[in-house]
């Protein structure tokens, strides 16, 4: 069908919201301001730019690439809103880190505020890999707070922990670990997975130990010192003793078990429109019951990993069982896991007929032949910007209840 391309004043015109768009990385991601000019969200494609110009305003969030979820929802609180990273004083006690974090200048200071006609600026968070955890913790603290937090702290208590805020009107995730990745429990995420790509990341940019990135784990005292290559930044990271003495890092949060935990308190909330898009690069071996991984379609710095997701099971007893229905995957996450929380979960998650559902886990059709990174942007058989353009223009049809 042949249509005039509409002004940006027109399509915000025509929309039943105009709220912004917070795009929220994953394990391992990145900000705009490293990586020298890589884009995570649409690597030498400016998705950001791209959807803001035309017409939805769109933010790119960053976060500890490496850090817990509740970590994590803590600092995009803080990077949204504006202020002071606060953990929390009664989980940083426990976790044994600082409890304050980094100053941001916030992407949308007014979110959260009444508008001179008496509604809240809310926002639409789409959110890669990790990042659909995370978002998840994010509006579960915003609505219903923690009460190890209010009852831990007399005075100066984040806003995030007391509750009763609907600020966030739909959350989108892609390719995500919501019952986590058996990549996770079978191999060392971080000698194994994030050195890889990291040394991937300064090959492609060029940049050598120049490259710019940042783990931002200043709770936990590991800043990159002035003139640190980042080679030997890398390894003091990884040869710190946190990765033996906490799970207050990615690596649990993103194994099998500990999702299930995760799940167990972070629910989808009935103010909320969910949808989830799952992702696959993998096809049935001919010889075994295997998944291996497509030679075309998968970048070939995860076939090793999509080899390994794909040949997984396990049967013990106490943990979560996977079978051979956890074979297919995208080379980073398994694709029975992203379509929403399932494992120790209350969530509801129906097949998406045209008609969102609010409160529930709108699933949506399968992205086939699409990689874990292709989801974001950044690959040879990418989600494009007209793809993410077609999205926002979905999530700006969701109506406003009273």
């Amino acid at each position: 069908m042949d249509f005039v391309k509409p002004t940006n004043e027109t399509v915000i015109r025509s929309r039943a919201n105009s709220y912004p768009i917070v795009l929220v990385h994953g394990f391992m991601g990145w900000g705009r301001n490293e990586v020298l000019g890589l884009k995570y969200w649409g690597g030498l494609t400016d998705y950001e730019q791209g959807l803001s110009s035309s017409g939805y305003k769109t933010y790119t969030a960053t976060v500890g690439p490496v850090s817990s979820n509740w970590d994590r929802a803590c600092e995009l609180y803080a990077y949204i809103k504006g202020g002071t990273v606060d953990y929390g004083q009664a989980h940083s006690k426990q976790k044994g880190h600082s409890r304050y974090g980094r100053t941001y200048p916030g992407l949308y200071p007014e979110w959260g505020n009444l508008t001179t006609e008496g509604k809240i600026n809310k926002i639409h968070l789409i959110a890669h890999s990790m990042g659909g955890q995370t978002v998840r913790t994010l509006v579960q603290l915003l609505k219903e707070g923690n009460a190890e937090e209010r009852a831990a702290t007399a005075n100066q208590l984040s806003p995030l922990f007391t509750g009763g805020k609907s600020w966030v009107h739909s959350v989108t995730t892609i390719a995500s670990t919501h019952n986590g990745t058996t990549l996770a429990d079978g191999i060392n995420l971080f000698d194994d997975f994030a050195k890889n790509l990291v040394a991937s990341l300064a090959s492609f940019t060029g940049a050598g130990e120049e490259l710019i990135y940042d783990f931002k784990l200043d709770q936990w005292g590991l800043n990159r010192k002035s003139g640190e290559s980042l080679t030997n930044y890398i390894n003091r990271v990884f040869s710190s003793n946190i990765w033996n003495r906490t799970n207050d890092l990615a690596n649990w949060d993103l194994s099998t078990d500990g999702a299930r935990v995760l799940n167990s308190w972070v629910k989808a909330q009935s103010d909320v429109y969910y949808f989830s898009y799952s992702t696959c690069a993998t096809v049935p071996s001919i010889l075994t019951n295997n998944e291996l991984p497509h030679v075309i379609s998968m970048t070939p710095l995860l076939y090793p990993f999509g080899t390994f997701i794909g040949s997984y099971t396990r049967y013990e007893e106490g943990r979560v069982i996977i079978d051979d229905s956890w074979k297919p995957n995208d080379g980073v996450v398994n694709t029975i896991s992203q379509s929403g929380p399932k494992i120790w979960s209350s969530d509801r998650i129906v097949n998406y007929n045209g008609v969102p559902q609010i409160g529930k886990w709108n699933s949506m059709p399968l992205l086939d032949t699409i990689d874990h990174m292709d989801a974001c942007g950044i690959g040879a058989n990418v989600l494009t910007l007209s793809w993410y353009k077609n999205l926002a223009e979905k999530l700006g049809e969701l109506t406003i209840s009273n």
